[in-house]
């Protein structure tokens, strides 16, 4: 029997990956509108959904594609990044913990420390020729959230 390999493109990916990245997470649903080109995430709480929209772009380009991103229900109260990722990955075992450290010569930094797993979902690209991908919790978020805001991703080492 002859394998078909076929290509999703970036954003296909980019949507598994905010997937992949609230999976576990009882109070998200997530939902990706194919050709509207949008994601939606479905929250329980509003705190928690400040918390991912403030998190999460509200759009994202790839190429000439762009990626609407919507957080349901959500207010844009002003929080500190360690406390958005702890409120927003309340219930989510993705992530250890979020912790501000104060800096020396710098602005405050904000540590998310998430848990060591690999994580493992369906995406038809070139990473993997049964369609797997494979990553770390880590990498999941650098990726959907980005550490631009001053956000350090590492992963937790007990």
């Amino acid at each position: 029997m002859e394998k078909k390999v076929n290509l999703a493109p970036p954003w296909i990916t980019y949507f598994k990956e905010i997937e992949a990245l609230f999976a576990q997470d009882p109070d998200v649903r997530v939902e990706f509108d194919e050709e509207g080109y949008g994601v939606t995430l479905y929250v329980e709480g509003h705190d928690k959904a400040d918390a991912i929209d403030q998190l999460l772009p509200d759009e994202m380009e790839f190429g000439n594609i762009k990626m609407k991103i919507t957080v349901v229900p959500a207010n844009k109260l002003e929080m500190d990044k360690a406390d958005l990722l702890n409120i927003a990955f309340a219930g989510n075992p993705a992530l250890a913990y979020a912790k501000r450290v104060e800096g020396i010569f710098t602005n405050p930094i904000c540590y998310a420390v998430m848990q060591k797993k690999v994580v493992q979902f369906y995406n038809d690209d070139l990473h993997d020729i049964n369609g797997n991908m494979n990553t770390l919790y880590q990498d999941i978020a650098k990726d959907v959230i980005g550490e631009d805001g001053g956000v350090c991703f590492c992963t937790n080492n007990e």
